[in-house]
Formats: structure tokens, C-alpha cells, sequence
């Protein structure tokens, strides 16, 4: 059975990072070990949430791992609370990525171009450079823009400037560049996509739902990472993740019972199987 690992953080309640990698990875067929940066009550949309930092626990995980000779298909990370995971993280990948691990960075700092609290001015400059050791990074337009340093451009921006922070990003250092949640042409809404030594554009995109929420960001890349690890090509296993994420979408618009803080991601999981199992 092939191996990923996830490093980022538990929110007991919220439906984002760990609670849904976990899952979603393992409901794919892989076996998905974690680390944990953190451990939150909830996710951040609530008022209150217990923080217990795990930062101190990251290195001694990773000297067990070594001795233990423990391998992996994938290095994935998520929410990274600090400069200090960061450099954690690039030890991490030194360690364990070899010519056959995909490392697959989703820089989650930022929404509707601000950084999340806890975050100075200085973190996205630190994110930078952690993609350079990526093959595929996954931020949102506003991440984006916060590692090129120039102004976000809002959830609409046009196609051209979506284009233009791509070819910015590529001087990072991955292989391939996709900015998630972007309008296309078209008015559908999914990603914009860039494979580097190509210099080839792409995209994807689906029928806008009016409903917006926490968390699918991590559950598009968690599928992503599901994807390429089952031995789907880069632009399929992104397809894939924008549709598992739309049916999650839709799931929840049409639930009277949903949660207001997160998809129901967990009810189309039967989807999600049929789908790699075609």
C-alpha cells in the first residue's frame, strides 16, 4: 500500500486540515500518516478556540521516522503556525523526498487578501521559499499575492491577472503552479494552472454554487494529493479534486441540516470512491 505524509494541524471541530486529510487520503486507499503542528478546539471561525502548539514535537517525529526507515509517496502540507514548522517542514522534505515523492505545498495563510491572525508581514516571504521545494503548490489568490508581494486582485480578478501571478509564482522553484478557487472566462469557477517546464497554461471549472465555506480548500488538495499518489496525471487528479470538492459544495447547499462552518464532505465520500475505482 502506498504512504503519504501530512504535516499540519488538528481542528477537533471544523471540518479543515487533519479531520479531513485523514479521511479523504485514506478513503482513497492510501495509507496517510500525520503530524500534527497543532491542536485548536475548532477552526478559526469561532471565538475562543484552545491552541496547543506541537512544534516542539515535529523533530523528534522525524528523527523516529528516520531510524524506523519509513518511506513515503507524497509529503503534503497544510496550515503551518509559524517561521519555525517552515524550517521544520524543509527538514522534513531533505529527509524523506526521494525521486519518486511528490511534495505538494498548500500555502494556507491567507483569505479575501489577509493573512490569517498570527501571521506578520514577514510569513509569506518564509512560504516562498518553502514552495521552491515543492513539485506542485496550491495557494489561493490571495496567497498568491501575498508571495509576490503585489496587491490581491479580489475573488473575481480577470483570467489575464490570475495569468500573470502564475508566471510570478513559477520563479519560485515548482514544477507546477495552480492558484485554486479562480472565475474563468466562462464564468465557472475552479482553478488556473500552470506547468512550468512546459510553459503551458490550464484549467478547470465547474457551474458557480452560491455557497461558500471553510475548508474546501483543504479538501480540494487532500483529494489532489489522493489523486496523484493512486498514479492519476496532474490535470486529472486536479479535475478530480474540483469536482469532489463542487459535489461537496452542492451536498451541503441542499441540506436544511448542514453545518454552518464546513461542507459535507463526509457524505459524498461514496462518490469519491466510485470515482477512482472507474
Amino acid at each position: 500500500m502506498k504512504r503519504i505524509v501530512t504535516i499540519q494541524d488538528i481542528s477537533c471541530i471544523g471540518k479543515c486540515s487533519l479531520t479531513v486529510a485523514l479521511p479523504i487520503i485514506s478513503a482513497m486507499g492510501i495509507e496517510t500518516a500525520i503530524v500534527p503542528t497543532a491542536i485548536l478546539s475548532t477552526h478559526t471561525q469561532f471565538q475562543g478556540v484552545t491552541f496547543r502548539d506541537l512544534t516542539d514535537d515535529m523533530e523528534p517525529i522525524k528523527d523516529h521516522w528516520q531510524k524506523e526507515g519509513f518511506g513515503f509517496q507524497a509529503i503534503y502540507t497544510g496550515y503551518l503556525g509559524s517561521e519555525r514548522q517552515i524550517a521544520l517542514v524543509e527538514d522534513y522534505i531533505k529527509a524523506f523526498k526521494n525521486s519518486d515523492t511528490k511534495v505538494v505545498i498548500d500555502p494556507v495563510m491567507a483569505d479575501n487578501g489577509k493573512l490569517y491572525s498570527g501571521f506578520d508581514e514577514h510569513f509569506p516571504e518564509k512560504m516562498a521559499k518553502l514552495c521552491s521545494h515543492a513539485d506542485v503548490i496550491l495557494p489561493n489568490l490571495s496567497e498568491a499575492a501575498l508571495m509576490l508581494g503585489v496587491e490581491y486582485p479580489g475573488e473575481d480578478a480577470d483570467p489575464a491577472v490570475t495569468k500573470k501571478l502564475l508566471e510570478g509564482l513559477s520563479k519560485l522553484g515548482a514544477g507546477t503552479i495552480v492558484i485554486t478557487g479562480v472565475t474563468l472566462k466562462d464564468g465557472s469557477f475552479g482553478f488556473m494552472g500552470l506547468d512550468v517546464a512546459k510553459k503551458e497554461f490550464f484549467e478547470y471549472g465547474n457551474p458557480k454554487i452560491p455557497y461558500r465555506s471553510h475548508g474546501t480548500g483543504d479538501i480540494f488538495a487532500s483529494t489532489f494529493v489522493g489523486g496523484i499518489t493512486r498514479g492519476l496525471g496532474t490535470f486529472d487528479a486536479l479535475k478530480l479534486a474540483a469536482d469532489y470538492v463542487r459535489a461537496c459544495i452542492k451536498n451541503t447547499y441542499e441540506d436544511p441540516e448542514h453545518v454552518n462552518y464546513a461542507v459535507n464532505f463526509e457524505a459524498e465520500l461514496p462518490w469519491l470512491i466510485q470515482a477512482i475505482t472507474k
